[in-house]
Formats: C-alpha cells, sequence, structure tokens
C-alpha cells in the first residue's frame, strides 16, 4: 500500500497540490502567500458553518466563560459543566442519548472492543462483520476486535451475506458507515429489519451525513429511525457539516449505563483528551444553529449546488444528493488535471490508491452550501474540457 500510494502522493507534492499554506478570505476563498487565489473544492465543511459568526464566538465566549483550553484529566473524575450542557442540548437535538469524544475516531478505538467482547451483546461474543468499504477508522481496528471475537469482511451492502450470518451465528455485529465517504448510503432499512428479526448490531459511523440530512441535522441514519435502538450505535464527528470540533455517539435507551462503561474502560474515551473548552463552545452555537430556519436554508442551498454539478458532469454518485463526487480519470493524468484546475483557481483532491481502490483514481469533488453557482459551472467547464 505505501509503496503504490507513496508514488502518487510524491507526484502531488511535486506539482504543489499537498502541503498547500493559505488563509481564508472573508469571501471563503483562500489565498497563499504567492497571492494566488484559488475556490477549495475538497471540504467538509458541507453547509459552511467552520467560519459561522456565532460559532467562533461560541468558542471565544466559552473560553472566557471557563478561563481554560483544556483541564487534561478523564472526564470520569473532573468535567466542566459545559460538557453536560453540550450532551444534553444533542441529546435533546438528535432524538438520541448523546455522550461526546474529542474525535469520531477515538470513539470508535473505544467501542469497537467492548463490543467484539460481548459486553454490549448480552455477555454472547458477537461475530463481527466490517463492510468491505467502511473507513480505515473502522477497519484499522479488525485485529483488536480479533482478539475478543471473530471477525469477517463483507462485501460492500451485502445484506444476503449478513442475514446468512445471522442465521447460522448466535449474535452478529455489523460494521459500516451510514454515509460512505466517497458517496452511497448503508441500505439502513435492510439491516433494521435483519435487526427487529435476528437482533443483529449496527455500529454506524454516519460522519458525513451529520447536519446535511434531517429536519435537526441528525443524519441519513438517525433521520431513518423512529427511534434508536438498544442493539445501535451511531457515531459522527462535529468536524464536518455540524462545523466544530469533536463527536456525537448516539445511543438507545441504554446509553447513560454504557457511556459509564465506555468512560472507564473505553480506551480514549477514558483518558485525558475529553473535547476542549472552545470546541464546546463552538458545539453549544451550532447545535443552536440547528434549531432554526438557518439550518434548512443551507441544506437547501446545498443540494441544489449538487443537482446543478449533477446536470453538469457525469458521475457515478449523480442523483444521490450527497456532496461527495468522484469524476474518474485515469492514474497517469489525475494529477496532471488537478494542477490544472488549481492554476484555474480550484482545488480539488486527487484520489488514487489506497483512498480508493487501485486503477480508479479520480477527482473527489466536494460541494458546499457557500459555492456559487458561477463557481461549479466554471469548474465543471474546465473538467469537461480535461475528461473529453
Amino acid at each position: 500500500m505505501i509503496e503504490i500510494g507513496n508514488a502518487f502522493w510524491n507526484e502531488t507534492e511535486q506539482n504543489g497540490l499537498a502541503g498547500i499554506v493559505a488563509d481564508l478570505r472573508p469571501d471563503g476563498r483562500l489565498i497563499t502567500a504567492s497571492g494566488h487565489e484559488f475556490v477549495n473544492f475538497s471540504c467538509c465543511s458541507y453547509l459552511d458553518l467552520d467560519s459561522h459568526p456565532k460559532i467562533i464566538d461560541g468558542a471565544i465566549e466559552a473560553l472566557k466563560r471557563f478561563g481554560v483550553l483544556d483541564h487534561c484529566i478523564s472526564r470520569i473524575r473532573l468535567q466542566l459543566p459545559a460538557l453536560l450542557e453540550l450532551e444534553a442540548s444533542l441529546s435533546s437535538l438528535f432524538r438520541a442519548r448523546v455522550i461526546s469524544a474529542i474525535s469520531a475516531s477515538a470513539a470508535t478505538a473505544g467501542i469497537l472492543p467492548i463490543l467484539a467482547s460481548g459486553y454490549l451483546t448480552g455477555g454472547v461474543r458477537p461475530t463481527m462483520v466490517f463492510d468491505k468499504n467502511c473507513h480505515f477508522s473502522m477497519n484499522l481496528y479488525k485485529p483488536v476486535c480479533g482478539d475478543e471475537s471473530l471477525v469477517v469482511t463483507c462485501p460492500n451492502n451485502d445484506v444476503n451475506f449478513i442475514e446468512d450470518l445471522c442465521k447460522s451465528h448466535q449474535r452478529v455485529a455489523y460494521v459500516t458507515d451510514g454515509t460512505y465517504s466517497m458517496g452511497g448510503h448503508v441500505p439502513i432499512k435492510d439491516l433494521l429489519a435483519l435487526q427487529q428479526r435476528y437482533g443483529l448490531f449496527l455500529y454506524l459511523d454516519d460522519s458525513h451525513s451529520l447536519s446535511i440530512v434531517g429536519e435537526h441535522g441528525e443524519g441519513y441514519v438517525r433521520s431513518e429511525m423512529d427511534e434508536v435502538d438498544p442493539n445501535t450505535i451511531i457515531v459522527a464527528t462535529l468536524n464536518k457539516a455540524f462545523g466544530t470540533s469533536g463527536a456525537a455517539i448516539m445511543f438507545g435507551p441504554d446509553g447513560p449505563e454504557v457511556g459509564k462503561i465506555l468512560e472507564r474502560f473505553g480506551g480514549p474515551l477514558a483518558w485525558s483528551q475529553p473535547m476542549n473548552t472552545a470546541a464546546i463552545g463552538a458545539s453549544l452555537a451550532s447545535a443552536q444553529i440547528h434549531r432554526t430556519p438557518e439550518l434548512a436554508q443551507r441544506q437547501r442551498r446545498l443540494q441544489e449546488n449538487i443537482e446543478l454539478f449533477d446536470r453538469l458532469v457525469v458521475t457515478e454518485q449523480a442523483g444521490n444528493k450527497f456532496p461527495i463526487k468522484l469524476v474518474t480519470i485515469d492514474d497517469s493524468r489525475v494529477v496532471q488535471c488537478g494542477k490544472t484546475l488549481y492554476e484555474n483557481g480550484f482545488y480539488v483532491s486527487p484520489v488514487f490508491f489506497p483512498i480508493v481502490a487501485r486503477d480508479s483514481a479520480g477527482l473527489r469533488v466536494m460541494l458546499r452550501a457557500g459555492n456559487t453557482s458561477e463557481e461549479i459551472k466554471r469548474l465543471c467547464e474546465l473538467i469537461r474540457e480535461f475528461v473529453s
């Protein structure tokens, strides 16, 4: 992986598409020290909330209120009242019991080994089924889970494969993304049916759809459920469309008890690294924005931009209402295409193995609510010129 991937990264760096240093201007464009201006089409802040004045002010006000950036002590022993205030706010917003973490990756590192141990499945160690396309942050813990239970890799979104395992194993836990980082959703309705029939445990990272889907930005997976089942855990970063920092872990009715176990035994969740004060204050402000009509307005603008791009450039992700689009380009040309776009004022990440499968390179276009129609049209014009 390193041998193949590093060759691409070296080419990317040599062509000035990695390690770029730039300041963000008030109009949303970026500018380098040499004066080169460009629009960033490789940003996960899909609703452009990360630069929202209320979120910036929320971070500053929290720092002033509590007078400390980070206590640097496990929350088991000591925590700021603002952390509990945030979790109560997110619990109300997402209609689930929510506890926070410093990142979604830290949440995964803390939860998956406990899940594999059988503690969350009635003392029965579940067969751990990892989707082939689930994010590296989850796949990374296959060996750790393998110390506790049987680990199996499942073809992407293969419901029949999962059901066959449910029929032949006492308990099964399925680990995957709710919305994949290269586009597409998990077949949540089918999985919920398996959950009702066999007690399938679902561990879903829905980081890429949080805020952009749902009346209150609860994300794709949560918006498809009436309530969070006791056999479901949903993890989502707050660093993307939510516009702040940290992560939310959504539980069902057993949330308080499970949360306590994770705080005591969940690896990074038990260490001295909770969300810092600025992140908490910013997240409280974002949660308030999520309760106003502004959320729907930004969601609608994002969808309009997605639809515009889909009309102008054909991708496999066209029509899925998701802001990431992969424009397939041959391995030998993808970096040069990215360089041409950058020279013309648009930064779009070239992606290659191991980010995507071998021989499946392309440009990963990431759309945002703040992109203007003129920017999108010009970007699409340049892309069409290059791939024609």
